[in-house]
């Protein structure tokens, strides 16, 4: 069961488009297909080991693990376009909250998953790591519960 050409219009990435053309373009770098699976739940996790941004203040390269994990509505993120956002990070000034959260908007925004988190898992700099954690859960339905759940278990976790 192949996708049609009509179902991938939108993901220019995957195949042939410079993924330097479209690294520093942020949430815009992101593309996405139609979910064909759109009646069942099912979890998908991506896992970027090798993620890097800047501090904001020094402008050292802070180094982390990103590991998204989200119930997809009617559409899905492209895995290579997440890629290189991802990556456009290494040009940015952010602190390690922040990197979290605009991931978490911006992949709201362009495939408004059922639920997704986000967390990162900074290497320690001055002997201190920072793990920052978000998730969302579209309201009123039982994936707002489960970010509710899924929050203080990790926030239990951690104390």
């Amino acid at each position: 069961m192949g996708r049609t050409k009509r179902e991938l219009a939108g993901v220019r990435l995957l195949g042939g488009a410079k993924a330097a053309d479209y690294a520093d373009k942020g949430a815009a770098a992101l593309e996405t297909f139609v979910n064909k699976h759109q009646g069942r739940d099912y979890w998908v996790t991506f896992t970027c080991p090798e993620f890097t941004s800047l501090c904001p203040v020094t402008g050292q390269p802070d180094f982390a693990t990103i590991t998204i994990q989200y119930i997809p509505g009617k559409k899905m993120v492209e895995s290579k376009s997440l890629k290189i956002y991802l990556f456009g990070f290494r040009n940015r000034g952010d602190f390690h909250e922040d990197c979290v959260n605009v991931i978490l908007n911006d992949l709201c925004r362009v495939t408004d998953p059922k639920y997704i988190e986000v967390l990162g898992r900074f290497t320690p700099r001055g002997g201190i790591s920072i793990d920052p954690f978000v998730n969302y859960g579209r309201p009123g339905t039982a994936y707002s519960e489960l970010a509710s759940e899924r929050f203080r278990a990790y926030c239990g976790r951690r104390v």
